[in-house]
């Protein structure tokens, strides 16, 4: 299976940008807003793919088409909950695969009797 590409901040932050024109653009905003509402879906929907670009498109094309809801930056938003997540998985992996030390042992016992603890005074 190949690794979808993902957009880069830059290119989530124009996107939004754009979007955003239609507050600046006086009596033909909303015409605008009714076209690019779709386009803007859809390139979401590209961009991240799957079932959470399928969904951020639907929501995108909610938030560009009803009005004054076009500063939400659903893109740059998908972009940061991509990233985090995707760190989050490497740092799990990571964790996995580290050596175990006496240290890091001794260390999450601790924390496991201070939550033990803690858990029981309450």
């Amino acid at each position: 299976m190949r690794k979808r590409k993902q957009p880069s901040l830059i290119f989530c932050i124009i996107m939004d940008v754009i979007g955003n024109l239609s507050y600046f653009l006086p009596g033909v905003g909303e015409f605008f807003d009714a076209i690019w509402a779709p386009v803007s879906g859809f390139i979401f929907y590209l961009c991240f793919g799957g079932w959470s670009g399928a969904a951020g498109g639907f929501f995108n094309f909610i938030e560009e088409i009803l009005p004054g809801t076009d500063f939400i930056p659903s893109f740059t938003i998908m972009w940061f909950v991509q990233n985090v997540a995707r760190r989050k998985q490497v740092g799990v992996v990571a964790a996995q695969y580290s050596k175990p030390t006496f240290k890091t042992f001794t260390d999450s016992v601790q924390k496991n009797l201070k939550f033990l603890f803690l858990l029981f005074l309450k």
